[in-house]
């Protein structure tokens, strides 16, 4: 093959890795959300070496987590409905706008000197409030930026790529600027940074689309969606792995101050590394994602993806060195992306329209709503049995989970079948449909 040959094959790849961005309005996502995600996770490091600074108490550490996501877990289901029922580029401009004012207000109270435990409580319980109208809202709004449904895949991958950058990013910067300056400049940036999501959402032209039951009882709204979520196996058995990775697996991000300062003997660029460590794992899980071809194959990959996260985290438990540490790291990326987002795009391939923001609210609940329970329980474990210890039960409890969703997937296979043929994603079953 010559040189030339070679290249417009390399260009054919890329331009297929990211298909989804011949959406204008997903164009401008990507970079808005892009630049706000590096501040948001600039400001979770700053919060968790400020939160051990000030305290030295692996216990607060999981409180403040359990605080700023909790609400997710208790909201988030009704926010689903209203995801469903009102123009979701609305809801996303008041969400992210109302994040720019916590992030501002931390940032004024912790360069001032004022900063305390209890307003990181207050204020990261305001954050989650936000969230929980936030992540079902953005999770149901890419359908509505990507069109052709068959790119609905490669969206969802490329988001996935997109955020861990940012985790690949924003850790790292934290931790140099925390060493120089201190957690309130990470805040104050990450106020900053929102400003290009909102001027991206503003600059969108989303077509309306005719909202079904808009007036009916919210209650019962979130009724049919539970009924619809719980009563199809493929929904379910998805949301129950997915909150088990989340209780269990998860919560290894609030134990990272831990490991990086008492078991490594680190500082805060030991937890740059480490948290930077993991967003190269997930980069690389995300363009794996990105450079598929087909669903095909998903529920499978979900096992695998699940099995090697808990490996990851029961490596990362016995490891005393720092190489080894960022190697485990990296590997626990990778398997926690590829499950999250394999997870997200067979749910958003599979749901019925009408629901979609619903049943993206109980995937939130599942992957972040959880996660505040697994980090009170880990914050509380670590406290008494220590964070290695803490963290290979996590590790096994994820592999032990992986095993039994393997047991459910030839009925989930069964079961999506007609959808797939429906959707002309396979034209006659081959010998895997996931």
């Amino acid at each position: 093959m010559d040189p030339g040959s070679r290249k417009t094959e390399k260009q054919a790849t890329f331009k297929f890795v990211i298909r989804a961005f011949r959406y204008r309005n997903y164009r401008l996502f990507f970079g808005g959300q892009g630049l706000s995600l590096i501040g948001t996770w600039m400001q979770q490091i700053g919060m968790s070496w400020l939160v051990y600074r000030l305290t030295g108490s692996a216990f607060l550490l999981g409180l403040i987590g359990f605080t700023g996501q909790v609400p997710t877990f208790v909201l988030t289901s009704f926010a689903g409905v209203f995801a469903d029922r009102l123009d979701r580029r609305k809801l996303l401009l008041t969400t992210q706008i109302f994040a720019m004012i916590q992030a501002f207000i931390l940032a004024f109270l912790t360069l001032t000197g004022a900063i305390a435990v209890w307003h990181l409580i207050v204020l990261s319980i305001f954050l989650g409030l936000i969230n929980a109208l936030d992540i079902p809202a953005r999770q149901s709004f890419v359908v509505d930026m990507v069109e052709n449904k068959e790119d609905l895949g490669n969206a969802i991958a490329l988001n996935s790529f997109m955020f861990n950058g940012a985790r690949l990013v924003g850790p790292s910067i934290a931790g140099l600027l925390i060493g120089i300056v201190g957690e309130g400049i990470c805040f104050l940036l990450n106020g900053i940074s929102f400003l290009a999501i909102i001027i991206a959402l503003l600059a969108m032209n989303i077509r309306k689309k005719k909202i079904k039951s808009k007036h009916a009882p919210i209650i019962q709204g979130l009724k049919d969606g539970y009924a619809y979520a719980f009563g199809f196996p493929p929904i379910r058995y998805i949301i129950l792995l997915l909150g088990l990775i989340s209780l269990m697996g998860m919560p290894y991000l609030v134990l990272m101050p831990v490991f990086a300062k008492d078991i490594l003997h680190g500082g805060p660029h030991t937890l740059g590394f480490l948290m930077g460590a993991s967003g190269i794992g997930a980069l690389i899980g995300a363009a794996f994602l990105a450079s598929r071809k087909s669903i095909l194959g998903l529920g499978r990959l979900i096992v695998i993806a699940s099995s090697i996260f808990g490996l990851g985290l029961i490596a990362f438990s016995f490891s005393r060195h720092i190489q080894l540490s960022l190697c485990m790291m990296l590997l626990t990326g990778f398997g926690m992306i590829v499950q999250m987002a394999s997870s997200n795009t067979i749910l958003q391939t599979i749901v019925d329209e009408d629901k979609r923001g619903r049943i993206m609210s109980f995937y939130a609940m599942a992957f972040m709503g959880m996660a505040p329970f697994g980090s009170l329980m880990a914050g509380s474990l670590a406290s008494r049995i220590g964070a290695p210890a803490t963290l290979m039960i996590s590790g096994i409890a994820c592999i032990i989970g992986s095993l039994l969703f393997l047991t459910k997937l030839p009925l989930m296979r069964r079961i999506v079948k007609p959808i797939y043929v429906q959707m002309g994603i396979i034209r006659e079953m081959p010998t895997e449909i996931q």
